[in-house]
C-alpha cells in the first residue's frame, strides 16, 4: 500500500507551519524579555569606539541612546513574531529567527554598554581571531564529510596540533612547530581513515577513541613532563602583520588585515577548499563519493583512496587549527586547552550546510559570542562570569537547534562502503 503523495505534502506543510508558529511565539516572548529585563536598566547612551589610537583614518564614536534602541528592538521582535505566528511565514522562519536573535544580542550589548564605552573595532578583531580554530575545525569536518566520513575526532586533532606545536616549537622554533602540528593532524586523520575505511569501524566510536587517546596522552605529558621541563613548553608566538593600505581601512582593516598567520591561513584555506570542492574535477569526485559511493565506483573512482585522502587532509587542517592555541595565542600548552572548540566546529559545519564559506560564517557567530563574553566581563554588567563563559556554548545550541532546520548532510555520510 503506497502513501498518498498529496497527504505527504500536506503533512510536511503542516509541520512547517507549526514550526513557523512556534518561532513566532518564541520571538514574541523574546520581545517581552527585552522590555522587562533590559528596559528598566537602560540609562544614558552606549558609546562604541570605531577607531583606536594610532589609526590612519579616525572615525567618530557611534553613540546609541540605550532606552529608545531597546524599545525599538523589542517592537521589531514583536512584529517578526506576530508575522510568523499569524501568517505562518514558512519561507522566512529561519531568517526571522536569525534576525530576532541578532536583535536580542544587539539590545543586550547596548544595555550592557549604557553609560559606558568600549572599542567595537577591538571586539570585531577579537571575533575574527577567536573564530579561527572553530572555522578550521568546521573546514576539517567539511573535507571529511563531503567524502562520506564523519569526523568526531576534530577535537582530538586540534588538541594534538596544539600540543605538538608547543613542544616542537619550543625546541626548533615556530615554523617547525607549525609544520609538526600539521603533520600530526594529518597522521591522526590517516589513522581515523584506516579505522573507518579499511577496518570499517563505527565512525562515531573511532572519533571518540582518538579524542580520549589524545586527551589522556597530552594531559599526562603536560602534568608530568612540562611541569619539570618548562623549557619544552615555551614556544614563540606568530605576531600580527598589517597588510599595507588594506590594514588602514576603518573597522574592516583591523578585523581582516591586521592579524597573524593563522587568520590569513584560515581565510586562504576556506577559499581554496571552496574552489577545490566545487570547481575542480577532484572535488566533484569527492562529493560524488560522499553522495553515492557505489555509483562513483562504477565510474572508476577509487572510493577508498578518495576517503583516505580527504580525511587525512581534514586532519592536517585541524592540526593547523590546533597550532593556533599555542603558536598563535599564548605560546604554551595547557591541559584540555581547546575547550570543546572541535565540537563547536562540527556545529559550525552543520550550520554552514557542509560548505567551507558557510562554516566560516558560522564560526564568526561563535567567535562573536566568545569575544562578547570577555568584553562584557570588563564592563561590569553584574551578570555572573560563569554565565558569560557559557555564551559560546549557548550560542551553539541555539544556532543548531533553531536556525539550521532541515540541513541535509551528504547522503553517504557516516556509512561504510564495501566494494563488491
Amino acid at each position: 500500500m503506497t502513501a498518498n503523495p498529496m497527504t505527504a505534502v500536506a503533512r510536511v506543510k503542516t509541520g512547517h507551519e507549526r514550526r513557523a508558529r512556534y518561532t513566532g511565539g518564541v520571538l514574541v516572548l523574546l520581545a517581552l524579555f527585552v522590555v522587562v529585563v533590559f528596559g528598566p536598566g537602560a540609562y544614558g547612551d552606549a558609546t562604541f569606539r570605531l577607531s583606536r589610537p594610532g589609526d590612519a583614518v579616525v572615525l567618530g564614536d557611534l553613540v546609541v541612546p540605550a532606552a529608545p534602541f531597546i524599545y525599538v528592538a523589542a517592537s521589531l521582535l514583536a512584529f517578526l513574531g506576530a508575522r510568523q505566528f499569524l501568517r505562518g511565514g514558512v519561507r522566512w522562519t529561519s531568517l526571522s529567527l536569525g534576525l530576532g536573535l541578532a536583535l536580542v544580542v544587539l539590545a543586550f550589548l547596548v544595555w550592557a554598554t549604557a553609560g559606558n564605552a568600549f572599542s567595537l573595532t577591538g571586539m570585531l578583531q577579537a571575533t575574527m581571531v577567536r573564530a579561527v580554530p572553530i572555522a578550521l575545525g568546521g573546514l576539517a569536518g567539511v573535507m571529511c564529510e563531503r567524502a562520506g566520513v564523519v569526523n568526531i575526532a576534530i577535537e582530538g586533532m586540534l588538541l594534538a596540533g596544539a600540543f605538538t606545536g608547543a613542544l616542537v616549537g619550543s625546541v626548533i622554533g615556530g615554523w617547525g612547530g607549525l609544520l609538526s602540528a600539521v603533520v600530526i593532524g594529518g597522521l591522526f586523520g590517516f589513522i581515523l581513515a584506516a579505522l573507518v575505511v579499511t577496518y570499517r569501524m563505527d565512525q562515531i566510536i573511532a572519533g571518540v577513541v582518538i579524542n580520549l587517546f589524545v586527551l589522556g596522552l597530552t594531559s599526562y605529558v603536560s602534568s608530568q613532563v612540562f611541569s619539570q621541563y618548562r623549557g619544552l613548553n615555551n614556544a614563540p608566538v606568530f605576531r600580527s602583520w598589517k597588510v599595507p593600505l588594506l590594514g588602514d581601512i576603518p573597522v574592516i582593516g583591523p578585523m581582516l588585515f591586521n592579524q597573524n598567520l593563522f587568520v590569513y591561513g584560515a581565510l586562504a584555506l576556506v577559499a581554496l577548499a571552496t574552489y577545490y570542492l566545487f570547481h575542480t574535477r577532484s572535488g566533484l569526485r569527492a562529493r560524488a563519493v560522499g553522495e553515492h559511493p557505489r555509483a562513483a565506483d562504477t565510474l572508476g573512482i577509487n572510493v577508498y583512496r578518495i576517503r583516505y585522502l580527504h580525511v587525512t587532509m581534514g586532519g592536517m587542517v585541524a592540526g593547523f587549527g590546533g597550532a593556533w592555541f599555542t603558536l598563535g595565542s599564548v605560546g604554551r600548552f595547557d591541559e584540555d586547552m581547546t575547550g570543546g572548540r572541535g565540537f563547536i566546529g562540527l556545529a559550525a559545519m552543520i550550520f554552514g550546510r557542509w560548505h567551507p564559506v558557510g562554516a566560516l560564517g558560522a564560526a564568526l557567530v561563535f567567535g562573536f559570542a566568545d569575544s562578547l563574553q570577555q568584553k562584557l566581563a570588563l564592563l561590569g554588567t553584574g551578570v555572573p562570569s560563569e554565565f558569560l563563559a557559557m555564551s559560546p556554548y549557548i550560542a551553539t545550541i541555539i544556532v543548531v537547534a533553531g536556525l539550521v532546520g532541515r540541513a541535509r548532510p551528504p547522503a553517504a555520510d557516516g556509512k561504510a562502503y564495501v566494494k563488491e
